[in-house]
């Protein structure tokens, strides 16, 4: 009887720079976190083995860029944290946020706590839950997502989340300014005071991290603002 083979993956090879610029004193943990994503994420089914020569490039480095719009000191909810992309890449470039990760599944989290046990990730924690089950209890400086759902769909789980005045930020590709035109009655409905497309990375990334941000107002509101789009996004710590 013949057994298909395992499909051939190649190493992923880490670029040149980029990983020493964006994880700065942490890049040393960044490269332990590479080698969890390369092996145990994909044989517990959390990352694709195709995915693995293009790990630091899709996925690590395309997450850890988004740091720069991120103040210091604040609290982050990463929902739908799946492999801790971005929760954990953000995490260990930024040592001084406060990170949660939200995942439903039992298998996800069970290897995100061995993970940031074993990363020594002592600003991050791991909770069981959907993001509708905390929206109650939990309000954030900053909500973060990254190839959970679509912008409306997405708004509706994150911005409950969100502190007045605080920004849910989602990870998207070339598809961003479509989906915030297209979710902008949404984002107004739910009570977003701004939304605006940045891009984080310049300098080091060959391909820029693209980011729909959302401000989050205090109550419901018939009318939001939408801001100028933005090429790129503040290096400076705000």
């Amino acid at each position: 009887m013949n057994s298909t083979p395992e499909p051939v993956t190649a190493p992923p090879v880490e670029p040149e720079g980029a990983v020493a610029a964006l994880f700065s004193s942490g890049a040393e943990v960044a490269r332990r976190y590479c080698g969890h994503l390369t092996t145990t994420a994909v044989a517990r089914g959390l990352i694709g083995p195709r995915e693995v020569p293009r790990i630091w490039e899709r996925h690590l480095l395309n997450c850890a860029a988004m740091h720069e719009l991120i103040p210091m000191d604040a609290t982050v909810v990463d929902v739908g944290s799946g492999a801790g992309l971005p929760g954990v890449a953000l995490a260990i470039a930024r040592p001084d946020l406060r990170v949660l990760l939200v995942e439903p599944l039992q298998r996800r989290v069970s290897w995100l706590d061995e993970v940031v046990e074993d990363l020594g990730l002592t600003n991050v924690e791991v909770a069981r839950a959907r993001a509708e089950e905390l929206s109650a209890t939990v309000k954030a400086d900053v909500v973060t997502a990254r190839a959970v759902a679509g912008l409306p769909m997405l708004a509706r789980l994150c911005l409950p989340l969100v502190r007045p005045g605080g920004r849910f930020m989602a990870v998207k590709g070339r598809s961003a300014r479509g989906e915030l035109d297209a979710g902008a009655a949404e984002l107004a409905r739910l009570g977003a005071t701004a939304w605006e497309v940045r891009q984080c990375g310049e300098g080091v990334l060959d391909e820029l991290t693209t980011v729909i941000e959302v401000t989050a107002g205090s109550v419901a509101r018939g009318k939001g603002t939408q801001r100028r789009s933005s090429k790129r996004g503040s290096s400076r710590r705000r």
